[in-house]
């Protein structure tokens, strides 16, 4: 079994904040894979049971608050005899741009009180998926910048982040998270098409020249012979 944990803060008050992106993330794959049972309180956490990629899975959103989030998943952990190797935890990143998605394995908390949590009630070698939100600019504004809501114009990233993360969750759940994070990368921000221009021509290839005046049947020192006389009837001669 592989057990993945979205962070955040159980209510409807912290429901759209920026530090709840990790419910948001197990939400969207709840509701993307039909195989996924309905959520039910289990280990101090809404958990839901379904399958991807061929292995069973664990989606777990703790309920005891961030800080204190290694309490829940220490305790599924434990009940199903998983390792670290088995777990995968999804959470904010400021220290990331909005809409970009990292992951590792092991490693520092960076702060994270969530993470901090885990690593003392599980040990540190899991895999993080950091989902960036970015930095407000200055530390005084951290907590604010966190706890507050997300903007519509964020939807922009949001949306198609969360979704394309939905859709590849079995690429994490396969331990393929280099191809992860490059089709969530692309998802939010897509190429652009190219300009459409003029052909470039074959390596080595020598440009066109044009032909002679004469051979349009004009004189080749200067306009005229029938060449002058057609644009001399389609714009008119001038004194």
């Amino acid at each position: 079994m592989r057990l993945i944990v979205g962070l955040g803060n159980p209510g409807a008050k912290y429901a759209r904040n920026r530090h709840n992106i990790g419910f948001l993330a197990v939400d969207a794959i709840h509701g993307r894979h039909a195989g996924f049972g309905p959520w039910r309180s289990r280990f101090q956490a809404e958990v839901s049971e379904g399958v991807l990629e061929g292995d069973k899975v664990l989606l777990m959103k703790p309920q005891t608050y961030m800080n204190e989030s290694g309490r829940s998943v220490g305790e599924a952990a434990r009940f199903y005899k998983l390792t670290p190797a088995d777990v995968i935890v999804l959470y904010d990143e400021l220290d990331l741009a909005p809409g970009k998605v990292r992951t590792k394995v092991g490693g520092g908390s960076g702060g994270h009180n969530g993470i901090r949590s885990i690593d003392a009630h599980l040990g540190k070698e899991y895999s993080r998926v950091r989902l960036g939100i970015g930095h407000p600019g200055h530390k005084d504004r951290v907590t604010t910048h966190v706890l507050g809501d997300f903007a519509k114009a964020e939807a922009d990233w949001l949306d198609p982040l969360l979704d394309c993360l939905a859709s590849e969750a079995g690429l994490l759940v396969g331990g393929h998270h280099s191809e992860f994070c490059n089709r969530l990368h692309r998802a939010v921000s897509p190429e652009k098409p190219e300009r459409q221009g003029k052909a470039k021509a074959p390596a080595g290839a020598r440009a066109p020249v044009a032909p002679p005046l004469a051979a349009l049947g004009g004189d080749s020192k200067g306009p005229g012979g029938a060449l002058a006389e057609q644009l001399a009837r389609m714009f008119g001669k001038k004194d």
